[in-house]
């Protein structure tokens, strides 16, 4: 299994992106009820929410990739592992600071 340059790029625009909105929104007054469309503008609390949200999403992108991604079981494997442990650490993570500043 190799990794295209075209993913690589995907994942560094993301990284980036991700990096500069968490640095713009770093010490802005988080909101806890109400729509917001920036996931760096909520509270986390919200964030934690949100974050169980997304569960559906993940499920099916895993069911996506594995019907039309053709990758081998092994291959299947690692990328839904992965994708579930990343969810995992997030939700945990959103939980724990949640708790921490309430």
């Amino acid at each position: 299994m190799s990794i295209s340059y075209e993913a690589i790029t995907v994942i560094l625009i993301v990284l980036i992106f991700s990096s500069i909105l968490s640095i713009v929104f770093k010490n802005k007054e988080k909101k806890d009820k109400g729509s917001v469309f920036f996931y760096y503008k909520l509270s986390y609390r919200r964030k934690f929410i949100r974050t169980l949200w997304t569960f559906p999403v993940v499920v099916i992108s895993l069911v996506v990739i594995y019907i039309f991604a053709g990758l081998n079981s092994n291959e299947t494997l690692i990328i839904s592992i992965s994708f579930l442990i990343i969810f995992l650490i997030q939700l945990f993570y959103n939980y724990l600071k949640w708790k921490k500043y309430e």
